[in-house]
């Protein structure tokens, strides 16, 4: 199967329990990774708030984008495969500009720690802090890590209430969403496997595939306000 056709299908699949996931449960902080309810390709963007490295607010809002945008949720830069992640993420990111997108990384690392905590820190990405979890809920992914596993990751000076600045806990499921200069969501991976992760060819050609539609729209759209 070709890699634009398992796009597709996963994306089919992706969309089919939409209906059944009520608002309001989905910007709970959930108790398992299994339990989380992302949003979905064809949803709206919500509306958030983040800081930059400086802890200056960074928003975005869905009713007044400018350009189309890649965000990627990862745990934090303590997290040795969300750094290769972001390592790897390179390979697309030259191609991913050429095509007019913003590249935003989101964690709930607090501002100061955002690229001090990362292994390869000069990096080119936009990389902000969601300490307050206003993007992580927003966008159905929160959940709550066991305290039997907060205090494991002490024991491998891991301390998320000093890499968040806060108390809750809560960490996102990777996730790398698409979303339209329109403000709605193109496309959406979500593994609750922290393990695995999208690749950087897959996300690329998602990425071409809503680039051909988008101009292909904007086409359409012009020749009809021609005959008009």
């Amino acid at each position: 199967m070709k890699l634009m056709n398992i796009i597709l299908v996963c994306l089919v699949c992706a969309v089919a329990p939409a209906a059944l996931v009520a608002d309001g449960q989905r910007t709970d902080i959930h108790t398992e990774t299994d339990a989380i309810q992302p949003l979905l390709p064809g949803m709206r963007a919500p509306a958030f708030e983040v800081r930059d490295a400086r802890g200056t607010p960074v928003a975005l809002d869905p009713d007044h984008m400018q350009k189309p945008v890649v965000l990627t949720f990862f745990r934090g830069g303590w997290c040795p495969y969300c750094n290769l992640h972001l390592s790897e993420l390179r390979k697309a990111e030259a191609e991913l500009g050429q095509m007019g997108f913003d590249i935003w990384f989101i964690s709930v690392d607090k501002p100061e720690l955002l690229y001090e905590s990362l292994q390869q820190p000069d990096i080119g990405y936009q990389v902000l802090s969601d300490a307050g979890l206003d993007a992580t809920r927003a966008f159905g992914i929160a959940f709550q890590v066991p305290d039997e596993l907060v205090e494991k990751y002490l024991t491998f000076d891991i301390d998320l209430e000093a890499v968040s600045g806060e108390t809750h806990h809560v960490l996102p499921v990777p996730s790398t969403y698409i979303i339209g200069a329109d403000g709605v969501i193109r496309f959406q991976y979500t593994n609750v496997n922290y393990r695995v992760r999208l690749h950087p060819d897959v996300l690329l050609a998602a990425a071409r595939a809503h680039t051909d539609e988008a101009d292909k729209r904007l086409i359409r759209q012009r020749e009809a306000r021609k005959k008009s």
